[in-house]
């Protein structure tokens, strides 16, 4: 309503004016040599009108003649943006859907319609890396490492291209590239870390560990690499401090302690793992100290004293006292190991050695013998070194499995049991 009121208003005040001006009256004259030209004022104002309006229009009529052919290219370049841009839909579908061909033709077409952009190139790379086109991926990503605006997107593939291949010394000069074009990186961090667990650089590997990592398991191998012996005790020291149960670490970290004029602190800390986690190796250094056998009983009460239930520390027990010739004392040991369920073939073994020990060469110690073996038969097994992935055996520990290539699977025990002992 409001609308067709000002429209009115519009009409009316026009005619008003064109009534004015047919009242005013007046002529225009133009005269231009002999040439003369007269009309009344209002025609020649209404021609004066016309002519500006007709200009005008041809004014207009040329802007968007010379317009054209930039709107026609627009047009064309926005058609060619939606047709790339379902093109490039079509890829990322069949990439998810794992149709190679599909995703290879598709990724040309997007190239095609937006051109060598960094999405068009990782997309093609990606469809070739599906198709099995390794070669054809690679050139892409180096295409990628060439563009300053998407070069750690063609380091990124070129890498994972090395690793898989297992080029680690192209992989390592990649990650370094990588890291100083976009240091920090989460997914970078973690590829690192893999490389150096792959290549065995274990200070690498433990400066890159994740918080679920087995890092004693690590510092101790870096340690064993490392040529300064600062540097190599500081990293047995954090592989102790990792893990006080892991008696591989408490090992070295005494010997070290020991070297280095502190026994006591030594000792100290083969009890501590002992206590943590009771291991047959603690033992040895902490009873060499002692010539005398039956102080060798004496150290090993020391030794069990904070975890004197554990079945290695009854085992302990009973062999330096069986050893010192107590053998009520080990008899004792053994018999509460075999009734908490936990002896092993150790134990009965030495229940055998024992009846020798305490009967000699008679009929009564042959049976009890006989007895004591049947039962050590049918016993489990001692603990070994054992890789908690694989289940296969190590004569001692180590960072690798030889048989399955994982790292910080080796552990103390008894079948599955073993991987429990190397702590993250």
């Amino acid at each position: 309503m409001r609308r067709a009121l000002f429209v009115l208003v519009i009409l009316g005040a026009a005619v008003a004016l064109a009534l004015w001006l047919a009242g005013v009256g007046g002529t225009v004259e133009i005269q231009v040599g002999d040439a003369w030209i007269g009309t009344s004022f209002p025609i020649a104002l209404l021609v004066l009108l016309l002519g500006f309006l007709l200009l005008h229009l041809l004014l207009n009529g040329l802007s968007a003649l010379r317009r054209l052919p930039g709107r026609l290219r627009a047009r064309r370049a926005a058609r060619r943006r939606v047709e790339g841009d379902a093109a490039v839909t079509r890829v990322l579908v069949a990439l998810a859907a794992g149709t190679a061909e599909a995703a290879r033709l598709e990724a040309r077409r997007a190239r095609h319609l937006l051109g060598d952009t960094p999405q068009t190139l990782l997309l093609a790379a990606e469809a070739e890396r599906l198709a099995g086109r390794e070669a054809a991926a690679g050139e892409i990503f180096r295409a990628l490492a060439g563009r300053e605006d998407a070069r750690f997107l063609g380091l990124r593939g070129l890498l994972r291209q090395a690793m898989q291949e297992g080029d680690w010394e192209a992989a390592h000069a990649l990650a370094k590239e990588a890291e100083a074009v976009h240091p920090g990186a989460a997914w970078l961090r973690q590829e690192r870390a893999e490389l150096a667990l792959r290549t065995k650089d274990w200070r690498e590997a433990l400066a890159l560990a994740a918080p679920d990592a087995p890092r004693a398991a690590l510092a101790l191998a870096a340690a064993a690499q490392e040529t300064d012996p600062v540097k190599a005790a500081e990293l047995e020291r954090q592989a102790y401090e990792a893990d006080r149960g892991f008696a591989p670490a408490a090992l070295a970290h005494a010997r070290r302690l020991e070297a280095a004029g502190s026994p006591r602190r030594a000792r100290g800390v083969l009890e501590e793992a002992w206590a943590a986690k009771p291991h047959p190796d603690l033992a040895v250094p902490y009873l060499a100290a002692e010539t005398d056998i039956l102080m060798q009983v004496k150290a090993a009460e020391a030794l069990i004293r904070r975890n004197p239930e554990a079945a290695e520390s009854r085992l302990l027990l009973a062999r330096t006292a069986l050893a010192a010739g107590l053998t009520g004392r080990a008899r004792g040991a053994l018999e509460a190991l075999v009734a908490s369920g936990e002896a092993d073939r150790r134990a009965y073994l030495l229940l055998a050695e024992l009846e020798e020990a305490e009967q000699g060469e008679t009929a009564e110690a042959r049976a009890a013998q006989s007895r004591w073996l049947r039962e050590a038969a049918k016993a489990p097994p001692e603990p070994r070194w054992r890789c908690g992935h694989c289940g296969a055996e190590h004569a001692s520990w180590a960072p690798v499995c030889t048989a399955c290539d994982q790292v910080g699977e080796i552990g103390w025990g008894q079948g599955s049991t073993a991987k429990a002992a190397v702590a993250a």
